[in-house]
């Protein structure tokens, strides 16, 4: 028996092509309309999707068995993601969905592109005010306690209960007296930020300093190294994985934290307010837009940060295993 061999990269965008103007001509005929209010869709039609669904179960699996380059994993997941929008789009359409309840993608590319102005000033104020601030005093902070607790142990009796006590006080608490402390505009939502992206620093820096072998320390104290030698040589390199974990995760923290916290009180512009003042206005497709701008947001910020852990601590175990 012939072992199977791994598809070459022409076999599977040969196949991806071939997908992809069938798809298209299925979208954009008459087959694939809304039969109207009354009607529903024939059994031709069901029969034409299961087949494309199958056809794109296909299509990503030969670009996912492609060797290569690394960049073909960023390929397939923009193809999944491709066919994740076609199918969106198709059964809005077909089925004639409310957009109430679910817009389809074209609606809100077309609303994201009129928009596109409005948008941008809520980016500006919530992630390059709000959110970046905010998760880097948060991240800093958080760290920088870590290193206190972990020079002067007996900290850790006082100051750790009181950090864990923060991560339990609920967001809908804490916003509206930030509001009422730091104002209605930014410096609110990022005081916010702060509170939320403090606790998952700490904790992730505290693991991060122990992850260093017992061997490793004793060698360094042979060698007579001073603690904040040990620390900036052995034990802060060692916890560089954790401490881009928390990074990470406090991306993502700090953004629903904002936009959250502008439900509360914000100036005429924002993310949150955006999406608390348009939903009330029935007006979906500006507010899917807002929360596809904050999703792109989040998701590039999460790969630079994965990136930037590839570069920084490209010697780790746990990184260097990584295609």
């Amino acid at each position: 028996m012939k072992p199977r061999t791994a598809p070459t990269l022409v076999q599977a965008l040969s196949l991806i092509v071939g997908s992809l103007i069938v798809a298209a001509v299925f979208l954009f005929s008459p087959l694939s309309s809304s039969p109207g209010p009354d009607a529903s869709q024939g059994p031709l039609f069901w029969i034409m999707t299961l087949a494309l669904a199958a056809l794109a179960v296909t299509s990503v699996r030969r670009m996912a068995a492609v060797d290569g380059h690394p960049l073909l994993a960023t390929l397939t997941a923009a193809l999944f993601g491709l066919w994740i929008l076609y199918f969106w789009q198709l059964l809005t359409v077909a089925l004639d969905v409310p957009r109430v309840l679910l817009p389809a993608p074209s609606l809100i590319a077309q609303s994201l592109w009129d928009n596109l102005g409005k948008l941008g000033g809520d980016f500006v104020q919530t992630v390059l005010k709000a959110v970046l601030l905010g998760w880097a005093l948060g991240s800093g902070l958080g760290f920088a306690v870590a290193i206190a607790i972990d020079r002067a142990p007996f900290l850790q009796r006082g100051l750790l209960p009181i950090a864990s006590l923060t991560s339990t006080v609920p967001l809908v608490a804490v916003a509206p007296i930030a509001v009422m402390w730091f104002g209605f505009d930014w410096p609110s939502k990022a005081a916010v930020v702060v509170l939320m992206t403090f606790f998952p620093m700490l904790v992730a820096t505290l693991a991060g300093l122990q992850a260093s072998m017992k061997l490793e320390r004793e060698l360094m104290h042979s060698f007579a190294a001073s603690y904040w030698q040990t620390l900036c040589s052995l034990r802060l390199p060692a916890s560089l994985p954790y401490i881009f974990s928390a990074l990470k995760v406090n991306a993502t923290l700090a953004l629903i934290g904002a936009i959250v916290a502008e439900f509360f009180g914000s100036p005429t512009s924002g993310l949150g307010f955006r999406i608390s003042t348009e939903s009330p206005k029935m007006n979906m497709g500006l507010v899917w837009a807002a929360v596809v701008v904050a999703a792109v947001t989040g998701s590039l910020a999460y790969a630079l940060l994965v990136k930037a852990e590839r570069r920084v601590a490209f010697w780790h175990p746990s990184i260097r295993g990584k295609k």
